[in-house]
C-alpha cells in the first residue's frame, strides 16, 4: 500500500479572463513568465524543493499547452513510479460528464486519486502565483498547532485588504474569523489560497458539501469548518508573492525581474525554479545591436535595440527596431524599424516593418475597461500586425490583421481589433 505523508493538489484550470487576449487560447498557469518559464513552474518547483513528490494538477480550460509542458514531470524530478505528477482533467462518468464548477468541487471529483495515496495531509495550491515557499515549514507549523486546517496568509496594506479573503487571528495565530473580500476589513492578513488540511477533515467537508453549487474553498469549505469550530490557524508568510491576475500585475512582475537587484531572484542556488527547456541554440546579439537592462532568451537574434524588456526564447528583433519596457514571448518575430513601448506580445506573433506600437496618449478601453486599464498594448498569440501601422496605448489585438483593419493606418488608444473566431 502506497502511503504519503502529504500530497499536493494544484488548481491549474483557470481561464484567467483578466489577462484578456493572453489567455484566449491558453490557460493562465501556462502563460509565459520571465522569458523562460510558465507561471505553473513556480508552485511545481516549490513542491519538489519542499520534498513533496506527489502532485495532482487539475486542468480544465484550454489544457493542451499545460499538459504538454508538464508531460510526465521530468524537469521537476516528478517522473516517479510511486507518486510523481498526474494531470487530472474533468472526466466523463457513465451517466454524465461533469466540469469542475469550483475549486473545492474540482478537488472533490478527485477524491479517489487522493485516497489512493492514504495521505495524512493534503496541501491545496493555486497554479497562478509567482512566489517561493517552503511548504515543509508550513506543515511543521500545522503539526505543532495540532491544526485541522492551516491557511497561508500574508500582511497586505490595509487599504488593499478588501480585495482578499481576510483572516482574523488571536495572538497564537488561531483563526477567530474569516471574511471574504470585506468592505471594512478588521485585519490585514490576506489568505494566499494555500491550504493544508488534515486528510480526514478535508474528505469529510468535501463529502458534506458535495451538492453545494460551485463549491469553493474560500466561500464554502473554510466557513463550513469554521462554524463547526475545527482548529484553524494562519501561517504567516513574509516573502515575495505576486498574483499575476491582471495585465498590470503581470507586466510589473516581469519588469521587476530586470531590476539591478531584483526583489524576486530566479537564480537562487538553493531554491531553483525548474521548467521544461527546449534544446535550442544560444542567443545572437549583432555588433550594431544594443541591449540594456533586459532578459534575452535562448535562440534569440537581436539586430535592433532592447531596453528594460523581457524577451523569450527564439525571438527575432530586426535592424533599426527599438523595444522598450515590453514583454516579448517565445518565437515572436519583429520586423525592421519597428518601435514598441510597453507592449505584451504573445507567442508566435509577427510584427511588420515600421510598425509603431504604444504611441500617443492613454485613453480608456472601449472594448473591456475592466481588463485593459494599464497603458499597455496587449497582442494575443499567433497574431499578425501589418507593416506601417500606428497602434495607440491601452489597446488589444488578437488574430491575423491586415492594413484594412487600421483606418488611416492607425488603431487609436483604447481601441481593439479582435478578429472573428478569436475567443474573447
Amino acid at each position: 500500500m502506497v502511503c504519503k505523508e502529504m500530497i499536493a493538489m494544484l488548481l491549474a484550470g483557470g481561464q484567467g479572463s483578466r489577462l484578456g487576449v493572453l489567455t484566449s487560447a491558453v490557460a493562465k498557469p501556462a502563460v509565459a513568465f520571465g522569458g523562460k518559464y510558465r507561471i505553473v513552474d513556480f508552485p511545481l518547483s516549490n513542491c519538489i524543493n519542499s520534498g513533496i513528490d506527489t502532485v495532482g494538477v487539475l486542468t480544465q480550460y484550454q489544457p493542451l499547452r499545460l499538459n504538454s509542458h508538464i508531460g510526465i514531470g521530468i524537469p521537476w524530478d516528478l517522473d516517479r513510479n510511486n507518486g510523481g505528477v498526474t494531470v487530472l482533467p474533468p472526466y466523463e462518468k457513465s451517466d454524465n460528464s461533469e466540469w469542475y464548477t469550483g475549486t473545492a468541487n474540482a478537488i472533490y471529483q478527485n477524491l479517489n486519486y487522493m485516497e489512493s495515496y492514504h495521505p495524512e495531509y493534503v496541501i491545496i495550491l493555486s497554479g497562478d502565483h509567482i512566489y517561493k515557499m517552503d511548504y515543509e515549514e508550513m506543515l511543521d507549523f500545522h503539526k505543532a498547532n495540532q491544526a485541522d486546517v492551516t491557511i497561508a496568509a500574508m500582511p497586505v496594506p490595509i487599504e488593499e485588504a478588501s480585495r482578499f479573503g481576510i483572516v482574523i487571528t488571536d495572538a497564537d495565530k488561531q483563526i477567530q474569523d474569516f471574511e471574504e473580500k470585506p468592505e471594512h476589513p478588521r485585519s490585514n492578513m490576506a489568505s494566499m489560497g494555500i491550504y493544508i488540511f488534515s486528510w480526514k477533515v478535508l474528505k469529510d467537508a468535501l463529502v458534506a458539501l458535495k451538492d453545494q453549487r460551485s463549491c469553493d474553498f474560500g466561500k464554502h469549505i473554510i466557513p463550513y469548518l469554521h462554524e463547526r469550530q475545527f482548529r484553524m490557524f494562519a501561517y504567516e508568510y513574509n516573502g515575495y508573492w505576486k498574483d499575476v491576475g491582471t495585465l498590470g500585475s503581470y507586466w510589473e512582475a516581469n519588469m521587476e525581474l530586470i531590476d539591478l537587484i531584483p526583489e524576486f531572484n530566479l537564480y537562487e542556488k538553493y531554491w531553483k525554479i525548474y521548467t521544461k527547456c527546449d534544446i535550442i541554440e544560444p542567443q545572437y546579439v549583432s555588433s550594431e545591436a544594443i541591449v540594456e537592462k533586459s532578459l534575452i532568451g535562448e535562440g534569440c537574434e537581436v539586430y535592433g535595440e532592447v531596453y528594460s524588456s523581457v524577451v523569450g526564447a527564439g525571438v527575432t528583433i530586426g535592424r533599426g527596431s527599438v523595444i522598450r519596457n515590453s514583454i516579448l514571448m517565445k518565437d515572436v518575430v519583429i520586423g525592421e524599424n519597428v518601435v514598441i513601448d510597453k507592449g505584451i506580445i504573445a507567442e508566435n506573433t509577427k510584427i511588420g516593418d515600421r510598425a509603431q506600437i504604444g504611441v500617443g496618449d492613454y485613453a480608456p478601453s472601449t472594448y473591456n475597461p475592466k481588463v485593459y486599464a494599464f497603458d499597455l498594448v496587449t497582442i494575443g498569440e499567433d497574431s499578425v500586425i501589418p507593416p506601417d501601422v500606428r497602434i495607440g496605448r491601452n489597446t488589444a489585438i488578437a488574430g491575423v490583421t491586415t492594413a484594412e483593419d487600421y483606418p488611416n493606418g492607425q488603431l487609436a488608444s483604447g481601441d481593439s481589433i479582435i478578429k472573428e473566431g478569436e475567443p474573447e
